[in-house]
Protein backbone atom coordinates (compact mmCIF):
# COMPACT_ATOMS: atom_id res chain seq x y z
CA UNK A 1 0.00 0.00 0.00
CA UNK A 2 1.66 3.47 -0.96
CA UNK A 3 1.08 6.94 1.15
CA UNK A 4 -1.42 8.09 -1.15
CA UNK A 5 -3.96 4.88 -1.17
CA UNK A 6 -6.74 5.82 1.07
CA UNK A 7 -9.33 2.80 2.10
CA UNK A 8 -12.87 3.97 3.00
CA UNK A 9 -15.24 2.26 6.03
CA UNK A 10 -17.99 3.54 7.54
CA UNK A 11 -16.91 3.84 10.79
CA UNK A 12 -12.79 4.51 12.47
CA UNK A 13 -12.79 4.09 15.53
CA UNK A 14 -9.43 5.90 17.35
CA UNK A 15 -8.40 3.63 20.45
CA UNK A 16 -8.76 0.31 21.30
CA UNK A 17 -8.98 0.61 24.59
CA UNK A 18 -12.51 -1.00 26.08
CA UNK A 19 -14.61 2.12 24.73
CA UNK A 20 -12.79 1.74 21.42
CA UNK A 21 -13.77 -2.00 21.36
CA UNK A 22 -17.26 -1.44 22.37
CA UNK A 23 -17.82 1.24 19.84
CA UNK A 24 -16.39 -1.20 17.21
CA UNK A 25 -18.70 -4.20 18.30
CA UNK A 26 -21.76 -2.47 18.64
CA UNK A 27 -21.06 -0.66 14.47
CA UNK A 28 -20.23 -3.90 13.34
CA UNK A 29 -23.41 -5.83 14.85
CA UNK A 30 -25.26 -2.88 12.69
CA UNK A 31 -23.32 -3.98 9.54
CA UNK A 32 -21.14 -0.90 9.19
CA UNK A 33 -17.41 -1.19 8.04
CA UNK A 34 -15.12 -0.37 10.50
CA UNK A 35 -11.41 -0.12 11.25
CA UNK A 36 -9.63 0.24 14.54
CA UNK A 37 -6.27 2.08 15.13
CA UNK A 38 -4.16 1.86 18.70
CA UNK A 39 -0.68 3.09 19.18
CA UNK A 40 -0.11 0.57 21.73
CA UNK A 41 -1.31 -2.87 22.71
CA UNK A 42 -4.98 -3.60 22.05
CA UNK A 43 -7.14 -3.63 24.87
CA UNK A 44 -5.97 -0.36 26.53
CA UNK A 45 -5.14 1.62 29.79
CA UNK A 46 -7.49 -0.61 31.88
CA UNK A 47 -6.28 -4.26 30.57
CA UNK A 48 -2.42 -3.29 31.26
CA UNK A 49 -1.92 -1.04 33.38
CA UNK A 50 -5.28 0.22 35.29
CA UNK A 51 -8.63 -1.86 36.04
CA UNK A 52 -7.13 -5.76 35.51
CA UNK A 53 -3.57 -5.22 37.00
CA UNK A 54 -4.92 -3.07 40.23
CA UNK A 55 -7.88 -5.28 41.07
CA UNK A 56 -5.39 -8.59 40.65
CA UNK A 57 -3.00 -6.94 42.86
CA UNK A 58 -5.95 -5.82 45.54
CA UNK A 59 -7.84 -8.98 45.54
CA UNK A 60 -5.16 -11.22 47.44
CA UNK A 61 -4.78 -7.80 50.26
CA UNK A 62 -8.47 -7.63 50.80
CA UNK A 63 -9.06 -11.62 50.60
CA UNK A 64 -6.74 -12.22 53.79
CA UNK A 65 -7.94 -8.88 55.43
CA UNK A 66 -11.77 -10.70 55.24
CA UNK A 67 -9.67 -13.57 56.67
CA UNK A 68 -8.74 -12.39 58.97
CA UNK A 69 -12.11 -10.88 60.58
CA UNK A 70 -13.27 -14.70 60.66
CA UNK A 71 -13.33 -17.05 63.76
CA UNK A 72 -11.25 -20.35 63.21
CA UNK A 73 -9.46 -18.75 60.39
CA UNK A 74 -7.51 -15.89 61.41
CA UNK A 75 -4.91 -17.54 62.70
CA UNK A 76 -3.84 -19.18 59.80
CA UNK A 77 -3.88 -16.28 57.23
CA UNK A 78 -1.04 -13.98 59.94
CA UNK A 79 1.85 -14.44 58.15
CA UNK A 80 2.83 -11.97 54.92
CA UNK A 81 1.42 -12.12 51.31
CA UNK A 82 3.53 -13.76 49.15
CA UNK A 83 4.58 -10.75 46.96
CA UNK A 84 5.88 -13.44 44.26
CA UNK A 85 2.43 -15.05 43.47
CA UNK A 86 0.94 -12.05 44.02
CA UNK A 87 2.57 -10.23 41.32
CA UNK A 88 2.46 -13.41 39.27
CA UNK A 89 -1.25 -13.20 39.62
CA UNK A 90 -1.24 -9.59 38.09
CA UNK A 91 0.75 -11.00 35.35
CA UNK A 92 -1.42 -13.38 34.51
CA UNK A 93 -4.32 -11.35 34.46
CA UNK A 94 -2.20 -8.63 32.11
CA UNK A 95 -1.54 -11.67 29.70
CA UNK A 96 1.93 -10.51 30.09
CA UNK A 97 0.71 -7.55 28.56
CA UNK A 98 0.42 -9.19 25.80
CA UNK A 99 -2.74 -8.47 23.26
CA UNK A 100 -3.38 -11.66 21.12
CA UNK A 101 -6.22 -12.61 22.60
CA UNK A 102 -8.02 -9.27 22.03
CA UNK A 103 -6.41 -9.06 18.51
CA UNK A 104 -8.34 -12.27 17.90
CA UNK A 105 -11.65 -10.89 19.82
CA UNK A 106 -11.00 -7.57 17.41
CA UNK A 107 -10.94 -9.89 14.19
CA UNK A 108 -13.63 -12.28 15.16
CA UNK A 109 -16.26 -9.52 14.96
CA UNK A 110 -14.58 -8.30 11.68
CA UNK A 111 -12.96 -5.25 12.17
CA UNK A 112 -9.78 -4.36 10.93
CA UNK A 113 -7.13 -3.37 13.37
CA UNK A 114 -4.03 -0.74 12.39
CA UNK A 115 -1.28 -0.18 14.53
CA UNK A 116 0.38 3.01 14.84
CA UNK A 117 -0.20 6.39 15.37
CA UNK A 118 -3.56 7.75 14.09
CA UNK A 119 -3.90 11.59 13.86
CA UNK A 120 -6.92 13.69 12.30
CA UNK A 121 -6.18 14.94 8.96
CA UNK A 122 -9.01 16.87 8.51
CA UNK A 123 -12.74 15.85 8.09
CA UNK A 124 -12.97 12.09 7.99
CA UNK A 125 -9.87 11.44 7.75
CA UNK A 126 -7.19 9.29 9.48
CA UNK A 127 -3.63 8.79 8.58
CA UNK A 128 -2.08 5.90 10.61
CA UNK A 129 1.93 5.57 10.77
CA UNK A 130 2.89 2.62 11.60
CA UNK A 131 5.56 1.17 13.60
CA UNK A 132 8.06 0.60 10.41
CA UNK A 133 7.04 4.55 9.03
CA UNK A 134 4.07 3.05 6.84
CA UNK A 135 1.59 4.91 6.57
CA UNK A 136 -2.22 4.48 5.45
CA UNK A 137 -4.60 6.82 5.46
CA UNK A 138 -8.59 6.15 6.33
CA UNK A 139 -11.61 7.60 5.40
CA UNK A 140 -14.77 7.22 7.33
CA UNK A 141 -18.50 7.92 5.42
CA UNK A 142 -20.24 7.99 8.46
CA UNK A 143 -18.07 8.73 11.31
CA UNK A 144 -14.80 8.57 13.44
CA UNK A 145 -15.08 8.16 17.01
CA UNK A 146 -12.20 9.27 19.13
CA UNK A 147 -11.40 7.07 22.11
CA UNK A 148 -8.06 7.62 23.21
CA UNK A 149 -8.27 8.38 26.87
CA UNK A 150 -6.17 10.16 28.97
CA UNK A 151 -2.45 10.14 30.22
CA UNK A 152 -1.26 10.73 34.10
CA UNK A 153 -0.53 14.19 35.10
CA UNK A 154 2.83 15.06 36.66
CA UNK A 155 3.18 18.31 38.77
CA UNK A 156 5.44 20.85 37.27
CA UNK A 157 8.47 20.50 39.94
CA UNK A 158 12.23 21.07 38.73
CA UNK A 159 13.91 17.81 38.05
CA UNK A 160 10.64 15.74 38.47
CA UNK A 161 12.07 13.93 35.60
CA UNK A 162 15.09 12.88 36.76
CA UNK A 163 13.48 11.40 39.55
CA UNK A 164 12.09 8.38 37.71
CA UNK A 165 8.57 8.65 39.24
CA UNK A 166 5.82 5.72 39.08
CA UNK A 167 2.55 7.26 37.57
CA UNK A 168 -0.59 4.87 37.59
CA UNK A 169 1.19 2.28 34.99
CA UNK A 170 4.48 2.07 37.30
CA UNK A 171 2.20 1.23 40.19
CA UNK A 172 0.08 -1.46 38.64
CA UNK A 173 3.29 -3.18 36.45
CA UNK A 174 5.90 -2.74 39.04
CA UNK A 175 8.03 -6.23 39.28
CA UNK A 176 9.07 -5.63 42.93
CA UNK A 177 7.87 -4.28 46.16
CA UNK A 178 9.85 -1.11 47.38
CA UNK A 179 10.92 -1.28 50.21
CA UNK A 180 9.73 2.52 51.48
CA UNK A 181 6.83 3.90 48.89
CA UNK A 182 5.25 7.97 49.31
CA UNK A 183 2.19 7.77 47.32
CA UNK A 184 1.07 11.82 46.48
CA UNK A 185 -2.43 11.83 45.92
CA UNK A 186 -5.63 11.47 47.76
CA UNK A 187 -7.99 9.96 45.29
CA UNK A 188 -8.82 6.14 43.63
CA UNK A 189 -5.37 5.52 42.61
CA UNK A 190 -3.91 6.56 45.62
CA UNK A 191 -5.71 4.95 48.19
CA UNK A 192 -5.70 1.91 46.13
CA UNK A 193 -1.91 1.98 45.25
CA UNK A 194 -1.24 2.71 48.97
CA UNK A 195 -3.49 -0.46 50.34
CA UNK A 196 -1.67 -2.53 47.72
CA UNK A 197 1.98 -1.74 48.20
CA UNK A 198 1.41 -1.40 52.28
CA UNK A 199 0.22 -5.14 51.93
CA UNK A 200 2.94 -6.49 50.19
CA UNK A 201 5.39 -5.26 52.41
CA UNK A 202 6.19 -1.60 51.75
CA UNK A 203 5.96 1.32 54.52
CA UNK A 204 3.75 3.55 52.74
CA UNK A 205 3.73 7.21 53.50
CA UNK A 206 0.65 9.06 52.12
CA UNK A 207 0.86 12.74 50.98
CA UNK A 208 -2.36 14.03 50.60
CA UNK A 209 -3.03 18.27 50.23
CA UNK A 210 -6.31 18.34 51.04
CA UNK A 211 -8.16 17.47 54.33
CA UNK A 212 -8.90 13.77 53.87
CA UNK A 213 -9.28 11.20 51.36
CA UNK A 214 -11.51 10.43 48.46
CA UNK A 215 -13.08 13.93 48.40
CA UNK A 216 -15.96 12.95 45.59
CA UNK A 217 -17.40 10.91 47.68
CA UNK A 218 -18.89 11.41 51.27
CA UNK A 219 -17.02 12.51 53.88
CA UNK A 220 -16.88 9.78 55.75
CA UNK A 221 -16.54 7.66 52.92
CA UNK A 222 -12.91 8.68 53.07
CA UNK A 223 -12.35 8.81 57.05
CA UNK A 224 -12.91 5.35 56.75
CA UNK A 225 -10.85 4.05 54.10
CA UNK A 226 -8.10 6.18 56.00
CA UNK A 227 -8.51 4.82 59.16
CA UNK A 228 -8.01 1.11 57.35
CA UNK A 229 -4.78 2.48 55.85
CA UNK A 230 -3.46 3.51 59.42
CA UNK A 231 -4.08 0.64 60.82
CA UNK A 232 -2.65 -1.26 58.33
CA UNK A 233 0.27 0.48 58.79
CA UNK A 234 0.61 3.36 56.73
CA UNK A 235 1.40 7.19 57.87
CA UNK A 236 -0.88 9.51 56.23
CA UNK A 237 -0.38 12.91 56.67
CA UNK A 238 -3.42 15.47 55.16
CA UNK A 239 -2.49 19.07 54.33
CA UNK A 240 0.64 18.35 53.04
CA UNK A 241 2.14 19.32 49.25
CA UNK A 242 5.55 18.03 48.15
CA UNK A 243 7.82 21.25 47.55
CA UNK A 244 10.63 19.24 45.74
CA UNK A 245 11.60 16.11 45.07
CA UNK A 246 14.76 14.76 44.02
CA UNK A 247 16.55 11.21 43.93
CA UNK A 248 19.82 11.15 45.56
CA UNK A 249 22.29 8.05 44.81
CA UNK A 250 19.03 5.97 44.41
CA UNK A 251 16.96 7.52 47.38
CA UNK A 252 14.02 9.54 46.37
CA UNK A 253 14.00 12.71 48.63
CA UNK A 254 11.17 14.33 49.51
CA UNK A 255 10.53 17.73 51.18
CA UNK A 256 7.20 18.73 51.76
CA UNK A 257 5.99 22.41 52.39
CA UNK A 258 6.38 22.58 56.01
CA UNK A 259 10.11 21.59 55.66
CA UNK A 260 9.56 17.56 56.76
CA UNK A 261 12.36 15.51 54.74
CA UNK A 262 11.21 12.46 53.64
CA UNK A 263 13.61 9.02 52.32
CA UNK A 264 11.97 6.69 49.79
CA UNK A 265 12.81 4.09 47.18
CA UNK A 266 10.22 4.91 44.93
CA UNK A 267 7.37 8.20 44.91
CA UNK A 268 3.85 7.89 42.95
CA UNK A 269 2.49 10.58 41.87
CA UNK A 270 -1.51 10.07 41.54
CA UNK A 271 -2.44 13.67 40.86
CA UNK A 272 -4.77 13.73 37.99
CA UNK A 273 -5.49 13.00 34.50
CA UNK A 274 -5.17 15.23 31.20
CA UNK A 275 -6.89 14.14 27.92
CA UNK A 276 -5.00 12.26 25.30
CA UNK A 277 -5.76 14.42 22.80
CA UNK A 278 -1.98 16.64 22.22
CA UNK A 279 -1.15 14.53 19.28
CA UNK A 280 -4.09 13.58 17.30
CA UNK A 281 -4.73 16.07 15.28
CA UNK A 282 -7.58 18.22 16.53
CA UNK A 283 -5.98 21.45 14.86
CA UNK A 284 -6.91 19.97 11.53
CA UNK A 285 -10.47 20.16 12.00
CA UNK A 286 -10.44 23.38 13.91
CA UNK A 287 -9.80 22.26 17.90
CA UNK A 288 -7.53 22.77 20.33
CA UNK A 289 -4.75 19.80 20.74
CA UNK A 290 -4.68 18.74 24.08
CA UNK A 291 -8.14 19.59 24.98
CA UNK A 292 -11.20 17.53 26.36
CA UNK A 293 -14.03 16.99 23.68
CA UNK A 294 -17.29 17.94 24.55
CA UNK A 295 -19.85 16.31 23.25
CA UNK A 296 -23.96 15.52 23.31
CA UNK A 297 -25.36 12.49 24.55
CA UNK A 298 -25.06 10.75 21.86
CA UNK A 299 -21.87 11.59 22.46
CA UNK A 300 -21.00 13.52 19.07
CA UNK A 301 -18.38 16.44 19.34
CA UNK A 302 -20.43 19.73 19.93
CA UNK A 303 -20.47 21.46 16.08
CA UNK A 304 -19.41 18.03 14.44
CA UNK A 305 -22.22 15.58 12.54
CA UNK A 306 -19.42 12.92 12.16
CA UNK A 307 -16.76 12.95 15.16
CA UNK A 308 -17.58 11.37 18.22
CA UNK A 309 -15.86 10.98 21.84
CA UNK A 310 -16.18 8.50 23.66
CA UNK A 311 -14.79 7.38 27.17
CA UNK A 312 -12.83 9.58 29.39
CA UNK A 313 -11.58 11.88 26.66
CA UNK A 314 -14.85 14.05 26.82
CA UNK A 315 -14.60 14.39 30.98
CA UNK A 316 -17.95 13.22 31.66
CA UNK A 317 -17.26 10.03 34.02
CA UNK A 318 -13.28 8.99 33.77
CA UNK A 319 -14.47 5.45 34.42
CA UNK A 320 -14.25 2.39 32.16
CA UNK A 321 -17.49 0.74 32.80
CA UNK A 322 -19.28 4.45 31.48
CA UNK A 323 -17.12 4.35 28.69
CA UNK A 324 -18.35 1.39 27.86
CA UNK A 325 -21.89 2.49 28.31
CA UNK A 326 -20.94 5.55 26.19
CA UNK A 327 -19.56 3.36 23.37
CA UNK A 328 -22.98 1.07 23.69
CA UNK A 329 -24.78 4.00 23.14
CA UNK A 330 -22.74 6.22 21.24
CA UNK A 331 -22.69 2.78 18.70
CA UNK A 332 -26.25 2.94 18.74
CA UNK A 333 -26.43 6.40 17.21
CA UNK A 334 -23.96 6.79 14.91
CA UNK A 335 -25.65 3.29 13.26
CA UNK A 336 -29.16 4.58 13.77
CA UNK A 337 -27.75 8.10 12.06
CA UNK A 338 -25.91 5.76 9.54
CA UNK A 339 -29.01 4.16 8.69
CA UNK A 340 -31.13 7.17 7.90
CA UNK A 341 -33.13 7.61 11.30
CA UNK A 342 -34.07 11.58 11.10
CA UNK A 343 -34.27 11.77 14.72
CA UNK A 344 -32.39 9.98 17.45
CA UNK A 345 -34.31 9.28 20.37
CA UNK A 346 -33.19 11.98 22.74
CA UNK A 347 -35.35 11.84 25.98
CA UNK A 348 -33.28 10.73 29.33
CA UNK A 349 -32.63 7.06 29.15
CA UNK A 350 -33.84 6.53 25.43
CA UNK A 351 -31.19 3.91 23.49
CA UNK A 352 -29.87 6.94 22.01
CA UNK A 353 -29.28 8.74 24.76
CA UNK A 354 -25.97 8.84 27.41
CA UNK A 355 -28.15 9.48 30.69
CA UNK A 356 -26.27 7.45 33.23
CA UNK A 357 -23.24 9.97 33.04
CA UNK A 358 -25.26 12.71 34.40
CA UNK A 359 -27.63 10.52 37.23
CA UNK A 360 -26.09 7.59 37.53
CA UNK A 361 -22.79 6.88 37.83
CA UNK A 362 -21.27 3.77 40.08
CA UNK A 363 -17.81 3.31 41.34
CA UNK A 364 -16.23 0.91 43.71
CA UNK A 365 -13.00 1.89 45.58
CA UNK A 366 -11.22 -1.51 46.10
CA UNK A 367 -9.81 -0.41 49.56
CA UNK A 368 -9.95 -2.47 52.87
CA UNK A 369 -12.63 -1.19 53.74
CA UNK A 370 -14.17 -1.12 50.36
CA UNK A 371 -16.32 2.46 49.15
CA UNK A 372 -18.81 2.29 46.97
CA UNK A 373 -21.08 5.02 45.64
CA UNK A 374 -23.72 5.90 43.08
CA UNK A 375 -25.23 8.78 42.09
CA UNK A 376 -24.99 12.12 44.25
CA UNK A 377 -23.47 12.79 47.06
CA UNK A 378 -25.15 14.95 49.97
CA UNK A 379 -23.45 17.99 48.56
CA UNK A 380 -24.06 17.38 45.34
CA UNK A 381 -27.45 17.18 45.82
CA UNK A 382 -28.04 20.12 47.92
CA UNK A 383 -25.77 22.35 45.66
CA UNK A 384 -27.69 21.21 42.36
CA UNK A 385 -30.74 22.60 44.30
CA UNK A 386 -32.78 19.13 44.89
CA UNK A 387 -34.56 19.27 48.31
CA UNK A 388 -33.14 15.94 49.92
CA UNK A 389 -32.96 13.84 53.14
CA UNK A 390 -29.75 11.73 54.29
CA UNK A 391 -30.56 8.71 55.98
CA UNK A 392 -27.64 7.17 57.35
CA UNK A 393 -27.04 3.77 59.10
CA UNK A 394 -24.35 1.80 60.84
CA UNK A 395 -23.59 -1.34 58.29
CA UNK A 396 -22.47 -2.97 61.61
CA UNK A 397 -26.18 -3.25 62.92
CA UNK A 398 -26.96 -5.88 60.24
CA UNK A 399 -26.78 -9.39 60.80
CA UNK A 400 -25.32 -10.00 57.82
CA UNK A 401 -22.06 -7.88 58.47
CA UNK A 402 -21.46 -9.19 61.89
CA UNK A 403 -21.80 -12.86 60.55
CA UNK A 404 -19.49 -11.48 57.70
CA UNK A 405 -16.14 -10.19 59.55
CA UNK A 406 -16.42 -9.99 63.26
CA UNK A 407 -15.74 -6.47 64.40
CA UNK A 408 -17.36 -5.09 61.02
CA UNK A 409 -16.98 -1.27 60.68
CA UNK A 410 -19.18 0.70 57.85
CA UNK A 411 -21.98 2.98 57.04
CA UNK A 412 -24.62 3.40 54.62
CA UNK A 413 -26.36 6.69 53.26
CA UNK A 414 -29.41 7.19 50.59
CA UNK A 415 -29.65 10.37 49.85
CA UNK A 416 -33.72 11.19 48.85
CA UNK A 417 -35.16 13.44 46.70
CA UNK A 418 -38.45 14.34 49.32
CA UNK A 419 -40.34 15.92 45.87
CA UNK A 420 -40.41 12.31 44.38
CA UNK A 421 -39.79 10.39 46.81
CA UNK A 422 -36.98 8.32 44.36
CA UNK A 423 -33.17 7.73 45.66
CA UNK A 424 -30.60 10.59 43.69
CA UNK A 425 -27.29 8.74 45.35
CA UNK A 426 -26.08 5.72 47.65
CA UNK A 427 -23.27 5.36 49.24
CA UNK A 428 -22.04 2.34 51.40
CA UNK A 429 -18.28 2.06 52.98
CA UNK A 430 -17.35 -1.51 54.49
CA UNK A 431 -15.46 -4.84 53.80
CA UNK A 432 -17.67 -6.26 50.46
CA UNK A 433 -19.72 -3.81 49.45
CA UNK A 434 -18.57 -3.60 46.19
CA UNK A 435 -21.15 -6.06 44.94
CA UNK A 436 -24.08 -3.82 46.63
CA UNK A 437 -23.47 -1.10 44.38
CA UNK A 438 -25.49 -2.51 41.56
CA UNK A 439 -28.75 -2.77 43.61
CA UNK A 440 -27.99 0.72 44.29
CA UNK A 441 -27.64 1.93 40.62
CA UNK A 442 -30.85 0.08 39.59
CA UNK A 443 -32.76 1.81 42.20
CA UNK A 444 -31.33 5.39 40.98
CA UNK A 445 -30.95 4.64 37.53
CA UNK A 446 -34.71 2.97 37.46
CA UNK A 447 -36.38 5.94 39.99
CA UNK A 448 -37.41 2.97 41.86
CA UNK A 449 -40.10 5.11 43.83
CA UNK A 450 -39.41 4.48 47.77
CA UNK A 451 -43.17 2.92 48.25
CA UNK A 452 -41.78 0.29 45.45
CA UNK A 453 -38.18 -0.08 47.23
CA UNK A 454 -40.49 -1.72 50.32
CA UNK A 455 -41.06 -4.37 48.33
CA UNK A 456 -37.90 -5.66 47.34
CA UNK A 457 -37.50 -7.93 50.19
CA UNK A 458 -33.83 -8.25 50.95
CA UNK A 459 -32.31 -11.97 51.62
CA UNK A 460 -31.24 -12.99 55.52
CA UNK A 461 -29.03 -12.43 56.79
CA UNK A 462 -27.22 -10.53 53.98
CA UNK A 463 -25.13 -7.00 54.49
CA UNK A 464 -28.06 -5.88 51.50
CA UNK A 465 -30.41 -6.28 54.50
CA UNK A 466 -29.17 -2.57 55.09
CA UNK A 467 -31.94 -1.71 52.47
CA UNK A 468 -34.64 -2.46 54.78
CA UNK A 469 -32.76 -0.52 57.62
CA UNK A 470 -32.53 2.40 55.40
CA UNK A 471 -36.08 2.88 54.60
CA UNK A 472 -37.59 1.89 58.04
CA UNK A 473 -34.43 4.88 59.07
CA UNK A 474 -36.38 6.85 56.81
CA UNK A 475 -40.02 6.13 57.27
CA UNK A 476 -39.45 7.01 61.20
CA UNK A 477 -37.17 10.12 60.94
Amino acid sequence: MTETESIAYDVVVLGAGPVGENVADRTRAAGLSTAVVESELIGGECSYWACMPSKALLRPVIARADARRVPGLRQSVQGPLDASAVLAHRDYYTSHWKDEGQVQWLESIGADIYRGHGRLAGPRTITVTGPDGERHVLTARHAVAVCTGTRAVLPELPGIADVRPWTSREATSAKAVPGRLVVVGGGVVATEMATVWQALGSQVTLLVRGKGLLNRMEPFAGELVAEGLAEAGADIRTGTSVESVTRENGTVVVVTATGDRIEADEILFATGRAPHTDDIGLDSIGLEPGSWLDVDDSLRVTGSEWLYAVGDVNHRALLTHQGKYQARIAGAAIAARASGVPILESDPWGAHTATADHAAVPQVVFTDPEAAAVGLSLAEAEQAGHRVRAVDYDLASVSGAGLYADGYRGRARMIVDLEREVLLGVTFVGPGVGELIHSATIAVAGQVPIGRLWHAVPSYPTISEVWLRLLEAYRDN
